[in-house]
């Protein structure tokens, strides 16, 4: 008898020590959350540690200088408080932005409508393949002269610029995309049915939405450029026009400051990008990191 109390009391520790073990898994969540902070900082500090770095080299190389084209770094600061802090923001950074955002868009969409057909039907890609292939090899620039015929100089043509360059990184994207879609999947839901508007929605456009975004982060950097470069050309506003401006009147910290908002600007949109697609492709990042951690 009392070796089975000892026994019983035995599996009693036993069993009451498990329960405790479990609490411990159960509180490294709990442990790993600092972890996750620390991972946190050092992500921010290697993304903003570069940055700064140059801001402090840039600051004290040109700390002495007297040279008009290589002001120094405070008065390109000062130059671009009292440019970019006044009338110029609502009359040629506003301007600019709307362009962006409109060329951008529109280029999305026909991207995205474009490649989904082109991708879906192997004879209409065939067709296609050819002239796509030319017009891609064509740069955006050049086109700026004969779209500026058809469309005048106003804010059409500039648009128009952006469109014709954001257009194709999101249309071959796309087509590769909906080209590269599981067999197994096409052909589950052909079984099932599902064709049409719901095929589209639940299964081409999820299944190529990486490559699609794909297309659309590289077509983002292509509008800034295509929206500088419209804005030189026959403009009475914008940044581009802004630049060229102070350039012709050599207002050098102004043209420097200039430069720095454009960078600015694509810093913003390129972490606004981000956020729009990890949200949107949350399911995707989750089965990659799924995937790494088996």
């Amino acid at each position: 008898m009392k070796r089975a109390a000892g026994a019983t009391d035995g599996d009693a520790g036993e069993r009451i020590a498990a329960p405790g073990t479990a609490v411990d898994r159960t509180a490294e969540p709990g442990a790993a959350r600092p972890r996750a902070l620390r991972r946190a900082g050092l992500r921010l500090l290697f993304a903003l540690g570069l940055p700064a770095l140059l801001v402090t080299v840039w600051w004290y190389a040109s700390a002495g200088s007297t040279s008009v084209y290589s002001p120094r770094l405070s008065a390109i600061l000062e130059s671009g408080r009292e440019v970019w802090t006044g009338e110029r923001f609502a009359e040629d950074l506003l301007p600019s932005v709307a362009r962006l955002l409109a060329g951008y868009l529109a280029a999305a969409v026909l991207g995205v409508a474009l490649g989904v057909v082109i991708g879906s039907y192997p004879r209409v890609r065939a067709a296609t393949e050819p002239v796509l292939e030319f017009l891609r090899a064509v740069p955006p620039p050049v086109l700026v002269p004969v779209i500026m015929l058809f469309a005048g100089i106003g804010d059409t043509m500039k648009v128009a610029v952006i469109v014709s360059g954001c257009v194709w990184p999101v249309l071959l994207n796309t087509v590769e995309g909906v080209r590269a879609i599981d067999g197994v999947l096409a052909e589950t839901a052909r079984s099932y049915g599902i064709g049409g508007a719901a095929r589209l929605r639940r299964l081409v456009l999820p299944a190529a939405s990486p490559q699609i975004f794909a297309g659309l982060r590289q077509a983002l950097s292509i509008g800034v450029i295509l929206m500088v470069i419209s804005e030189m050309f026959a403009a009475s506003n914008g940044l581009g026009y802004a630049i060229v401006q102070f350039q012709r009147t050599f207002a050098i910290p102004g043209m420097w400051s200039g430069i720095l908002l454009l960078g600015l600007l694509g810093v913003l949109l390129s972490v606004v990008f981000q956020l729009v697609e990890r949200r949107a492709l949350a399911w995707y990042h989750g089965l990659r990191a799924a995937r790494k951690a088996s």
